[in-house]
């Protein structure tokens, strides 16, 4: 398969680091989002997804064994490893990959080697699964990584769902800001252009600096661009780093209220409500209201 052959593909999910999943769960539900129990990956991390009724989610993910995490690094884990490397580099919260859907992870692979972007070998792994009344299943993954040359705050990885357990997530979408799914999300780059080429590559979408992926639109801003359209500050350059996520709801005046209720700072810019990075949410949240 060639760069120009390669088909778009949806945004899956996000990964956003925290330093523990109880600041994560405490921040997400003060703003409105009903979060799942946590899942243990065997590799030393774990999570406590936010699933939406797009089919899109968050993934808080903390170290939950430090030694089994330096296992997996020393054995080539390519996940555990970029997310070792962005907090060395970003620290301990933030917002560090953008996973795309797809059928043939090991097809993925084989592109991203060939264009020279391979961020490492492929990565198999199964887990269990626990829904909002207990009911577990195991979920089995392929998961196919791509990055740009020394960029140590953002990659991107193809996710294949081997196994997918058939759990009804119905309580779990139901957020009581209104949040229904991601509509954009947002990265910044010193030099947005240089980007084109690593994004397109890994998610198929041709484009310069937005992408539109079938379900969601990716834009690489510049530092001042991000300030100027949607309010958020950055706090210093990078080649390319993962700042903000625009999620969709039904009634921003509901979505409002909840987070004014809840002691939430935000502001209002035309028909977004923007609240800035803080810990256990790690990039700057907009609730737009698309009806």
């Amino acid at each position: 398969m060639t760069e120009a052959h390669a088909a778009r593909q949806p945004l899956d999910h996000l990964v956003l680091p925290t330093i523990s999943l109880d600041v994560a769960r405490t921040r997400l539900t003060s703003l409105g989002f009903v979060v799942a129990p946590n899942g243990i990956h065997p590799f030393g991390t774990e999570n406590c997804c936010v699933f939406l009724a797009d089919g899109t989610y968050l993934e808080p993910l903390a170290v939950g064994n430090t030694q089994a995490a330096a296992l997996a690094i020393a054995q080539g884990n390519v996940f555990v490893a970029r997310d070792r490397l962005y907090r060395d580099s970003r620290g301990e919260d933030g917002f560090s990959a953008l996973v795309l859907g797809t059928g043939d992870a090991e097809a993925d692979h084989a592109r991203y080697v060939e264009a020279g972007v391979s961020a490492g070998d492929i990565l198999n792994f199964s887990r269990a699964f626990v829904d909002t009344s207990g009911k577990s299943a195991m979920a089995s993954f392929k998961l196919a990584f791509a990055s740009a040359s020394g960029t140590a705050d953002a990659f991107l990885f193809a996710c294949e769902r081997v196994n997918a357990p058939k759990i009804d997530r119905m309580a779990l979408q139901a957020h009581v800001n209104g949040a229904a799914g991601i509509v954009e999300v947002v990265a910044v780059s010193d030099i947005p252009g240089d980007q084109g080429r690593l994004i397109s590559i890994a998610t198929g979408a041709e484009g310069e600096n937005t992408f539109d992926l079938p379900n969601a639109r990716l834009a690489v801003l510049t530092c001042a661009e991000l300030e100027t359209r949607l309010g958020v500050p950055v706090d210093a350059p990078s080649k390319l780093r993962f700042a903000a996520i625009v999620f969709s709801v039904r009634n921003a005046g509901i979505a409002a209220k909840l987070l004014a209720a809840n002691g939430i700072a935000h502001d209002i810019r035309g028909s977004d409500i923007v609240v800035q990075a803080a810990p256990g949410q790690g990039a700057a949240f907009i609730f737009r209201e698309i009806r």
